[in-house]
């Protein structure tokens, strides 16, 4: 019952051990996951396959590639994911829809607000550095409720506003409207996760992964990429 269901306690306890120490990049074999003759993809061509599989789901031509019992069983042995995506809990945002691919291609982590906190970030840390996806997305959508509650903040129930600390600081409460409150929180978490983790630093660094962001459009079904080297607020 380990992470990903892939990996024997033992292996998963040396590769966690490996994250917790920040260990070199050596430390995990890649192999570990991958079909034999697996050629992974490189962060630019990953990227590109994931715009191309949303130009298609928002054409309304997806492919609906390997998405049947067949493929789901030939995963069994193992996963190799070429990218991971850190996406919000909202049930109109199913990520392997919107990008059109099928069991195995995506490592999704989601939360509401899409909120780059220590669980997700170890997650996303495992889809790329033990599983080797090679771009990390950082994903937020149109009318965000979470983002909505942060930015207008306030009394909620139970334990909802535990949510608001981890996306009031990229907010300006006073200026923004809830569109720019969504790219700023995006921004944020982004920003968080890249300095956050010295397993994604490193993976970038050697050109491994590639950290980028967007936010999916509920009326149109197209991600709009986001900018990162901009300040928003």
């Amino acid at each position: 019952m380990g992470i990903g269901c892939t990996l024997s306690r033992r292996r998963f306890l040396v590769g966690a051990g490996a994250l917790a120490a920040g260990a070199g990049l050596g430390t995990i074999a890649w192999a570990d996951e991958a079909p034999s003759g697996t050629v992974p993809l490189t962060p630019a061509l990953a990227v590109e396959r994931l715009r191309a599989g949303n130009a298609r789901f928002a054409a309304g031509a997806p492919e609906s590639p390997q998405r049947d019992l067949a493929h789901l069983r030939s995963t069994a042995p193992g996963q190799t994911p070429f990218a991971a995506v850190l996406g919000c809990a909202d049930s109109r945002v199913p990520v392997e829809l919107l990008y059109d691919q099928g069991f195995g291609d995506l490592f999704v982590v989601r939360v509401a607000g899409n909120i780059a906190a220590t669980a997700e970030i170890a997650s996303l840390e495992y889809g790329a550095r033990v599983l080797g996806a090679a771009v990390l997305v950082v994903l937020g959508h149109s009318n965000c409720g979470a983002v909505k509650a942060a930015l207008q903040g306030g009394n909620v129930p139970g334990q909802i506003s535990a949510l608001y600390h981890m996306i009031a600081p990229a907010l300006n409460r006073k200026t923004m409207s809830l569109d720019e409150a969504i790219v700023a929180n995006v921004r944020y978490q982004a920003r968080k996760l890249q300095k956050g983790s010295t397993v994604v630093a490193k993976l970038t660094a050697a050109g491994k992964l590639a950290v980028v962001a967007g936010v999916f459009d509920l009326e149109t079904g197209m991600v709009k990429p986001v900018d990162l080297t901009q300040r928003t607020g």
